[in-house]
């Protein structure tokens, strides 16, 4: 198996895990957006500090790396998030959700940047198809659309796609960078959400159940995820990773419905013919030779 192939499969990873996000998400309950922004980054911090440790010198000394690609993790991961609660707190929830997940596809429009990287028709279309899934997802989990908001919440919206977008794709400058660099950029956006909590929410108290949902968003979709992504977007092949990354709304909605914390309906099961047929298609069949 080839650098780029192997890289993919690392970033598949990161899709499978941010696919329990909604579930361990809706399992932490009311805690204010920074509050838990910065239980989890923390929590994947503490868990990658271990790692590097248990590693001695070689490990920890990934996390002394140059200002340009800590700046870039650091930027990307949270004004992403900081973007995404303002907007869904200042947009309609489905409006604003449908116009965030359009990062998966403007990685594959901007992937064509990249020195390297062979932008295909069925890459382009197939990513579309995604998006066209996602919005019938989001709009099937009552989603309203032409609800009142501000221009400030959709904005917002845009702007969590772009940030989102155009790190992952100018990542890709950092090859060279190990992805352990990411732990210490965790452990900077856990202290940055800590002062937003303390400027803008009143703290809440989790209990064992809500505190196990933050352990678990913290080690997996938080923690793990972002080190896997970080890697496969540095080594794998991008423009595939953006289509097949709208497979993580999908498979977050069937284990909605699987646990009963969402019904089933025709629109989701349209939505997955949608998704799957767009993964399906910018992945490629194999032909005659191979």
């Amino acid at each position: 198996m080839d650098i780029r192939t192997r890289a993919t499969l690392i970033g598949i990873v990161s899709i499978l895990l941010w696919a329990l996000l909604a579930l361990f998400t809706a399992t932490a309950g009311a805690i204010p957006p920074f509050e838990l922004m910065a239980l989890t980054f923390a929590i994947a911090f503490a868990g990658g500090m271990v790692v590097l440790a248990l590693r001695g010198r070689a490990g920890l000394a990934e996390l002394f790396q140059p200002l340009a690609p800590w700046m870039t993790a650091f930027l990307g991961l949270f004004l992403y998030h900081a973007l995404y609660f303002y907007a869904l707190q200042n947009a309609p929830v489905g409006e604003a959700s449908i116009i965030c997940y359009l990062w998966p596809l403007f990685i594959v429009l901007f992937s064509a940047m990249l020195p390297g990287e062979r932008l295909k028709l069925r890459h382009v279309i197939g990513a579309a198809l995604g998006f066209a899934g996602t919005a019938l997802i989001i709009l099937a989990k009552g989603g309203a659309i032409g609800g009142a908001g501000s221009a400030l919440g959709y904005l917002a919206a845009l702007g969590c796609a772009f940030v989102w977008s155009g790190y992952s794709v100018l990542n890709r400058r950092f090859q060279g960078t190990p992805s352990g660099m990411l732990v210490g950029v965790c452990g900077a956006v856990a202290l940055s959400a800590l002062a937003c909590h303390f400027a803008f929410e009143t703290t809440v108290s989790p209990s064992a159940t809500q505190w196990a949902a933050i352990l678990a968003l913290g080690l997996g979709p938080v923690g793990l995820a972002f080190l896997a992504w970080d890697h496969a977007t540095k080594h794998g092949h991008i423009a595939l990773l953006g289509t097949l990354s709208y497979l993580a709304p999908l498979l977050s909605t069937a284990l909605l419905v699987a646990t009963g914390a969402a019904p089933a309906s025709l629109k989701l099961a349209l939505a997955a013919i949608l998704v799957i047929g767009g993964a399906v298609l910018a992945t490629g069949l194999p032909g005659r030779k191979a």
